[in-house]
Order: C-alpha cells, then structure tokens, then sequence
C-alpha cells in the first residue's frame, strides 16, 4: 500500500463548488480496483486549504494502472478545474499506523 496526499489552496469564492466536484469525483475514484480508501479534509486554521489523502494498492497500481482507466477518466472530469490549486502531489509509504482503544 502507498498513501497519497495532494494539498488545494482554493480561494474562498470556489471552496463550495470545489467540495461539490469532489463529492462527485469520489464515485469513479471509489470504482476503481487500484483505490483502497480516500479521505478529503479541510484546514480549520486556514481555511483555504485542502488535503486530500488516498489509499493506492501500491504507486504502480495508482500511477498507470488508475490513470490509464476509464474512472480515471471520469475522475479528472470533476477535478480538473482545480489542478492548477495544487500546491503539493507525493507518494508515502506507511511506516507505522496506531489507534488508542475506545
């Protein structure tokens, strides 16, 4: 498995319309094979910024097997507006992961 985090800079006027793109860009992101779990948060200190955090079966099954299919496709659709807000795109390899018992 291999984590992907792309951090947005959106500015205020495009935060709403960014957050519906992405509630509709999750379905064919969900679809594909490659993804194992996706998690899109918001900055509570500074509100202009986004992480979006992503789960790959591993860096080769994101980087040609998702981006050679069809819901990759369907994916950039929605997103592509914001490309250009994308002020960081890296891969990282999980080194330890923990949850407190409840």
């Amino acid at each position: 498995m291999i984590v992907e985090y792309t951090r947005y800079k959106i500015d205020e006027q495009r935060r709403g319309t960014f957050e519906k793109a992405y509630k509709k860009a999750v379905e064919p992101l969900a679809a594909s094979s490659h993804c194992l779990a996706y998690e899109l948060s918001h900055c509570t200190e500074a509100p202009e910024y986004y992480v979006l955090r992503i789960e790959w079966d591993s860096e080769e099954g994101h980087l040609k097997g998702f981006r050679s299919s069809p819901e990759f496709k369907s994916f950039f659709a929605f997103i592509q507006p914001y490309v250009k807000d994308i002020e960081e795109m890296r891969h990282y390899q999980v080194l330890s992961t923990g949850r407190k018992p409840t």
